[in-house]
């Protein structure tokens, strides 16, 4: 486990660029889907054990959202988007148009509008992602999963299949005006495949 980690130290720096332009590239699409300027704050990204997902997030105990897809291509792996049951429901306020709080639970056209935004979200970050290192893949359709924080991450760790010890935590905070959402992004990368990836943008 140490040789992956100190891999993955190795290649941070360019996955910070990657992830800062990612995130930006997400707000871009986020203003384009509610049709107002959304701003990005706090924008941090850091590797992290996979086995360690659940006691970073800390609250698992808590209602959350999390929103599933995978990603096939020059690049394999999964990524997830969590937020609090609360702040799903202030997303869904957003992305609809109405007040603050005018949503009260999580339906179907509910869920299809936020899994109409973790869909918005990957494929934006993914091509980010390609067109830094001009690498190719494209995201499944996504999962919207509703439970305490803690079995929604359990899934994350269970499902990764072994492509990786550990994620690309990325954490950001999606402002509009006075609203705002945080956010995290739990990326996990096939670690061999990444390593060939950069290596081969390196050389090129």
């Amino acid at each position: 486990m140490n040789e992956n980690f100190q891999l993955d130290q190795d290649v941070l720096e360019k996955l910070r660029t990657i992830t800062d332009k990612g995130v930006l590239n997400v707000a871009h699409g986020f203003s384009g889907m509610v049709g107002r300027k959304i701003h990005v704050s706090r924008a941090a990204a850091e590797v992290v054990p996979i086995l360690t997902i659940p006691e970073i997030a800390g609250k698992t105990d808590e209602d959350a959202v999390g929103i599933y897809l995978r990603f096939k291509g020059d690049l394999d792996g999964q990524m997830m988007m969590v937020v609090s049951y609360v702040k799903a429901l202030e997303l869904v306020d957003l992305m609809t148009e109405v007040p603050l709080g005018t949503t009260q639970h999580l339906g179907s056209l509910e869920r299809s509008a936020l899994g109409e935004l973790g869909n918005l979200c990957g494929s934006f970050f993914l091509n980010s992602v390609a067109s830094l290192t001009d690498a190719q893949f494209q995201p499944t359709p996504p999962a919207v999963m509703v439970d305490m924080a803690g079995a929604i991450l359990d899934i994350v760790v269970a499902t990764t299949g072994g492509i990786s010890e550990n994620a690309l935590l990325v954490q950001a905070n999606f402002v509009d005006g006075a609203r705002s959402v945080e956010a995290d992004f739990w990326v996990i990368p096939d670690m061999n495949s990444l390593k060939e990836m950069l290596k081969k943008n390196a050389e090129e």
